[in-house]
């Protein structure tokens, strides 16, 4: 059946809200946190050449970049027909298929095609300093920048992982030829560019702003990550805790052919301003906050609340739907939701929390919102007597978001 027809399908079976399949994405450099809900034997499902899973990639329309090897659509996110999920589309395809009819005709318009994802990112440890390139760096190897988001759910981090702490920036007094310096070292051993840097203990439920330019060594919570939909890296630091090594070739990840070697390029990716402000803090965590009326949302029997708001190009919500509470949320903009936790009614689907999933296990716990269905509001009822659901809401760019 064509791509048109089985995506139109699809939007009338869900009534606007597109139900999509698990995502799941390896990393070979990485260990997994073994908190994505997969069952214990399948985190190494893909083989030890791809390396442990430790990402579930939410409402994507971008592949993920793994190198040689690398499926197809790995990294895209599957739209299931019917509940038993025997056809499909992807995700990328359906909206290329009805374009305006599930992002709306701003996003359509401006970028012709869904331009953003979220992920869960759940290391066991932290990662090196790296960086997303901006704009002008990406587009010399036809790619666009790439600003994410962070946070840290409750419901995803039942332990800490090896160290919850995550380096951001590089110190004010730190000079370009100190960072020159520790990036020509790279090979020679640990090349101590966190001693540049700051360290800020991981809370869960609160989360970071991360513009593209910025260095950044994730800590091991398990995170829930907007950004634009890119993929685009390279990693600064060549020694890890417990003497993990970085292969040098990601020192010159996304670079140019002609400049790799040159160092004072890989200073000149980093937005120098943004990595030494002194008000780092101030400027980029974020704590939630609501969305509207406390006390009125909480009549109804919801709470709603930004939880990442700095960015205009991605951003999300926690929605928050009270024990045997029935509410009729409306939002401005089509968005990708993943449950955290509770069962009940998402518009016509039944949702659920899954506590173990098997590897290619489909789930109720994943939906995409097109925009008319979000305006028009949708309705979620807790099935539940004593637990809440609580769901992430990840959105592009959104007019209710004020800056």
């Amino acid at each position: 059946m064509p791509i048109r027809s089985i995506s139109e399908r699809a939007l009338e079976q869900g009534q606007g809200v597109l139900r999509l399949a698990p995502n799941w994405v390896p990393r070979s450099f990485c260990r997994p946190g073994k908190r994505l809900k997969l069952h214990p034997d399948d985190y190494f499902a893909l083989g030890l050449v791809r390396g442990g899973i430790d990402e579930r990639w939410l409402a994507s329309t971008t592949r993920a970049d793994n190198g040689p090897g690398t499926p197809q659509d790995e990294g895209l996110s599957y739209v299931l027909v019917d509940q038993e999920g025997k056809e499909g589309v992807l995700l990328r395809d359906a909206v290329e298929a009805l374009r305006s009819q599930i992002i709306g005709e701003d996003l359509w318009n401006k970028y012709h095609r869904w331009p953003m994802f979220s992920k869960f990112f759940d290391n066991l440890g932290p990662l090196p300093h790296h960086i997303h390139h901006r704009d002008q760096h990406a587009a010399l190897v036809g790619e666009k920048g790439k600003p994410e988001m962070y946070f840290f759910p409750a419901q995803m981090n039942n332990y800490p992982g090896e160290f919850a702490y995550t380096f951001f920036g590089l110190d004010p007094e730190v000079t370009k030829k100190e960072t020159k310096e520790a990036l020509v070292n790279f090979v020679k051993g640990d090349n101590h560019i966190l001693e540049l840097s700051r360290a800020f203990k991981l809370q869960v439920d609160t989360g970071w702003d991360v513009p593209p330019g910025i260095l950044h060594a994730p800590g091991s919570l398990c995170t829930y990550e907007p950004q634009f939909a890119s993929d685009v890296y390279a990693m600064y630091q060549s020694v890890l805790l417990a003497d993990h090594c970085v292969p040098p070739e990601l020192l010159w990840k996304n670079m140019p052919v002609d400049r790799i070697g040159d160092f004072d390029y890989l200073v000149d990716v980093i937005d120098w301003d943004l990595n030494v402000d002194p008000d780092f803090h101030k400027h980029r965590f974020m704590a939630p906050k609501p969305d509207a009326d406390l006390e009125r949302m909480k009549d109804e029997g919801y709470l709603s609340e930004w939880i990442c708001y700095r960015c205009k190009e991605a951003s999300a919500k926690r929605l928050t739907v009270y024990p045997g509470k029935t509410v009729i949320i409306k939002d401005q903009a089509a968005y990708g939701m993943i449950l955290l936790q509770g069962h009940g009614r998402f518009g016509k689907w039944d949702i659920e929390t899954p506590a173990m999933l098997r590897f290619g296990q489909l789930t109720n716990d994943e939906f995409f919102v097109t925009e008319t269905a979000a305006k028009g509001g949708i309705t979620v009822t807790n099935m539940s007597s004593l637990e809440p659901i609580v769901m992430l809401k990840h959105f592009a760019e959104n007019p209710e978001l004020v800056l």
